[in-house]
């Protein structure tokens, strides 16, 4: 992908917070606080600084915005603030912290009306505005923290140029991954996820987006299956399922491969073209003209012709999170168009404990005109 430099990055993030300070000054709102913890994850800070995890980042209405991370010293090689001060100034306290910030950057809002995570616990929640009393706080689920996750829903060009990066090392893995059944190197549920693991950081990734998920034919049947792998027998006769993603510069990837070895039964014949026709004929429905719930009901459609069912949703957006918003999904709110700019899955599958799994993921980039499939799984045959 296009290197970017660090100017480069300070500009993309800047701007993105300086959307946020549009909104919030239409809103009359003088600062938002963002919390990243082991309590609760919160995307919002790598999209607004490219910092990991770990803080406490409060934006004002200008744009301006105080990042204040655990790890100071790793905030300065990759953050995007205009400024840093360590937690452990603040004795690693959020309310201390958000308290004494927004002493510091008051004079950049319009008013006092602060907006807090909606994600705090009540009790918590209740503190921060005891420790506050001079701020109006506000938690609201309709807000500056909505407003992110709206904006995040369409990927701007930084964000399309580092996914199509992981999909396009996912690509590579798994063809590795294919030649290397067919060689027979692969024998195992626990060979080919440390495969993954090993070959993503050979080629730049941070991680696999998710522990990767390896069953046999005796274990397909699970959407998810637990233990994620074994040391069970894979791929071996009949449906052998693989889902794993990688993540580079943040953004993760999110694939299925079936692999199906015969000789195979009727029925698993079958549910490999209904899940193939499922696949091709949503993938058509994946543009700007469609709505989410249309695609949803195409695949149940298809299903429904066999008496079958499909025990989830058709896909969901990807990006610094692994299911992000929005589901493609009936349950959607039915006015929503598949958007430009938006990265989401298309993961048909059927599961059944005699027949086995089968399931076929790939990520699709909404276009203008359309739609990309940026990664290029598929069901692998072997005789």
């Amino acid at each position: 992908m296009k290197e970017y430099s660090k100017d480069e990055l300070k500009k993309i993030y800047a701007g993105r917070r300086a959307k946020l300070g549009s909104y919030m000054e239409t809103n009359g709102i003088c600062a938002t606080v963002f919390i990243d913890s082991e309590e609760h994850r919160d995307p919002a800070i790598a999209y607004y600084t490219g910092h990991g995890n770990d803080a406490v980042l409060i934006i004002f209405s200008d744009g301006f915005s105080i990042l204040c991370p655990w790890d100071e010293n790793l905030a300065k090689l990759y953050a995007y603030a205009d400024k840093l001060i360590p937690y452990t100034r603040y004795k690693n306290k959020a309310i201390d912290a958000v308290k004494n910030i927004l002493n510091i950057g008051y004079t950049h809002g319009i008013n006092s009306k602060v907006e807090l995570p909606p994600y705090l616990p009540y009790l918590e929640y209740l503190r921060f505005i005891d420790a506050l009393n001079n701020f109006d706080c506000r938690c609201s689920e309709d807000g500056c923290h909505k407003f992110t996750t709206d904006c995040r829903l369409s990927k701007d060009q930084y964000e399309i140029d580092c996914t199509k990066e992981a999909a396009r090392i996912g690509d590579l893995i798994i063809d590795k991954i294919e030649t290397e059944i067919r060689k027979g190197n692969i024998k195992t549920e626990m060979d080919v996820a440390l495969l993954i693991e090993r070959e993503c950081r050979i080629q730049g990734c941070q991680r696999t987006g998710f522990d990767t998920l390896a069953a046999g034919p005796e274990r397909s049947f699970a959407i998810h299956a637990f233990p994620n792998y074994t040391n069970a027998a894979w791929p071996a006769q009949g449906l052998s399922i693989l889902d794993f993603g990688v993540v580079y510069n943040g953004y993760t990837s999110d694939t299925t491969v079936t692999v199906a070895k015969g000789p195979l039964t009727n029925e698993q014949e079958n549910q490999l073209a209904l899940v193939e026709k499922a696949y091709n004929e949503c993938l058509k429905l994946y543009t700007p003209e469609h709505t989410l719930v249309e695609a949803a009901k195409k695949a149940d459609s298809v299903f429904a012709t066999a008496k079958r069912k499909m025990p989830h949703t058709l896909g969901h957006g990807i990006g610094l999170e692994i299911h992000e918003y929005p589901r493609v999904s009936t349950k959607t709110d039915s006015s929503l168009h598949f958007i430009p700019g938006m990265i989401v899955t298309l993961e048909p599958g059927l599961y059944d404990p005699q027949i086995g799994g089968t399931r076929l993921e790939n990520d699709v980039l909404i276009t203008e005109n359309g739609n990309q499939v940026i990664t290029h799984s598929r069901i692998i045959r072997l005789d």
